[in-house]
């Protein structure tokens, strides 16, 4: 944990402006080269502290976490998460923290995938902070089992199989998932697709806006604040800021459907883009839905303050009551979810968030 805790550390940001996404000029993110040329990615395991790296030509892209030791960790996550260029796209608290971030929502680690009520039980808002009386309802998700790591020129596949907890201990749902890291010049992509298949009782996913697939980013993708916030210092330490110096967020989204800003939150969408503005660099983080996928096009819990998530299960929030799904699987039944998520490095505009759509749908069927 602690090589993790240092790989983690950046210089502070100098970050400018407000970054629009569909103002800028369309730049190709495909590597477009020959096999011979495509970047090495490596995966590479460390047993003894839980933590399998990623890294492209020798350099961090991320790490998959699945310590059962660390508090804070109620789930496997990747994180952090970097860009192209060498930038940490997520924010670095609870477990590393940096200058200037948000102290809030301490389940909010990384890129995950879980959920808020599964036959009562939150798998989604479990930290180290929750009261002990509450303990009894939340949940946990442990990794039972590495299946393949398979490292390779321009892609690698990482394969796992996980454990939904009870708080009893005992297992309601079995995960499979595989994780596809690719790499070109100026971008970075995470596939994600994941099998959950109940065990011995009926599973129902209770709606709830509580989920699903997220990312916690760094302080460049929040939008400005008036309103008082507890931020890190430069020891790590709370500091409650009355007044917002609004220098570092650059945050602004545009879905699938061109819709832009907070407006984006409650709104179904193909894929919803992110983008701030790190070190003078803009830096664009999409999540794409896929047309398997239940709910599809999905509901988006993307929220101003750095929290970026897609769910399609929780419809009633989203709908304003107009919509409402309790998604339930029967004993042995399996459901399946297909996402990518990509870091864009560059000017971006809609033509070129939509090219990546498109390799995602002839890549990932």
């Amino acid at each position: 944990m602690k090589r993790l805790l240092k790989s983690a550390q950046i210089s502070g940001m100098a970050l400018i402006g407000l970054f629009v996404v569909q103002s800028l000029t369309f730049q190709s993110c495909s590597a477009g080269k020959e096999e011979g040329q495509l970047p090495e990615i490596k995966i590479t395991p460390h047993e003894d502290e839980k933590i399998i790296d990623i890294t492209v030509d020798g350099k961090p892209f991320t790490s998959y976490l699945y310590s059962d030791t660390i508090p804070v960790l109620k789930k496997t996550v990747l994180y952090p998460v970097y860009s192209a260029d060498g930038q940490i796209i997520t924010r670095g608290f609870p477990l590393k923290t940096r200058a200037g971030e948000r102290m809030d929502h301490p389940h909010h680690i990384g890129f995950w995938l879980n959920y808020g009520d599964v036959n009562g039980i939150d798998f989604w808002g479990n930290s180290s902070a929750i009261p002990p009386e509450e303990a009894n309802t939340k949940g946990v998700i442990r990794n039972q089992s590495i299946d393949q790591i398979k490292s390779g020129k321009g892609s690698a596949t990482l394969k796992v199989t996980e454990n939904w907890l009870k708080p009893d201990g005992d297992p309601v749902l079995k995960e499979h998932t595989t994780f596809i890291f690719r790499a070109g010049k100026d971008m970075r992509i995470i596939d994600r697709i994941t099998t959950l298949t109940a065990l011995n009782d009926t599973v129902v996913f209770k709606d709830t806006k509580e989920g699903m697939m997220a990312i916690r980013t760094a302080r460049a993708f929040e939008f400005p604040s008036d309103k008082p916030l507890i931020l890190s210092d430069a020891h790590g330490n709370k500091t409650e800021v009355k007044v917002m110096d609004n220098k570092d967020a650059t945050g602004s989204y545009l879905n699938s459907n061109g819709v832009t800003g907070k407006d984006v939150w409650g709104k179904r969408a193909v894929w919803c883009a992110l983008s701030g503005n790190m070190n003078g660099t803009n830096e664009t983080i999409v999540i794409y839905d896929h047309p398997g996928n239940v709910g599809y096009p999905s509901y988006w819990h993307a929220r101003g303050y750095g929290l970026f998530s897609i769910n399609p299960l929780g419809q009633n929030t989203f709908s304003k009551g107009k919509e409402t799904l309790n998604f339930t699987l029967l004993p042995k039944q399996s459901v399946t979810f297909k996402y990518r998520l990509a870091i864009l490095t560059g000017p971006v505009d809609k033509e070129r968030i939509e090219k990546v759509y498109k390799s995602f749908l002839s890549e990932v069927k």
